[in-house]
């Protein structure tokens, strides 16, 4: 087991879900985790764990999503472990600076936010979603994995993203306070 495997089972194993799907996905990862010790890594087939961020700016009135070049949708940061990676907060992070082109996110919250697995070209990806501010006067900077990179005001996420990150919008602003 690689010491990214089992610092996603730490982090799984400690996350308070916030509701019975959530907890019902958190079993989930673990099982596949349990039974997969390639379950961090692109080629595992069955699935494999990655993470993402939200970015929010610094007055945590916007998010920061990227119009995902294969999939044509807009999305938060986010993507495949990597041999390097240590932690999946720092997948996530990793994976938020490489898409958005901004350095010095900062985490919300050290857990995650939330969890979504669904179904990509590749394989299932159980996705680990965090959400991070951005520091003050970040430039965003589009990468070749995109299309667009926008600033979106909480109102207008609802109309240009899927639910799975309305509702990481949503555990957000939970955690923000508002």
């Amino acid at each position: 087991m690689s010491g990214l495997h089992a610092d996603a089972v730490a982090v799984l194993e400690g996350w308070q879900a916030p509701d019975e799907g959530q907890e019902k996905l958190r079993h989930e990862y673990l099982a596949h985790l349990a039974a997969h010790p390639d379950g961090m890594w692109k080629p595992c087939q069955d699935g494999h764990i990655t993470g993402s961020v939200l970015v929010v700016d610094p007055a945590g009135e916007r998010v920061l999503l990227t119009l995902h070049a294969k999939l044509r949708m807009w999305l938060q940061m986010g993507g495949h472990c990597e041999p390097e990676d240590a932690s999946l907060p720092g997948v996530a992070l990793r994976e938020g600076a490489e898409e958005s082109g901004i350095e010095g996110l900062r985490l919300l919250v050290p857990e995650p936010v939330r969890l979504d697995r669904h179904h990509t070209p590749c394989a299932w990806h159980l996705d680990v979603q965090y959400a991070a501010l951005a520091p003050e006067g970040a430039v965003a900077a589009i990468s070749d994995e995109s299309l667009d990179l926008r600033w979106f005001s909480y109102p207008e996420v609802d109309e240009v993203a899927d639910a799975s990150v309305r509702a990481l919008l949503h555990r957000t602003r939970v955690l923000l306070g508002g």
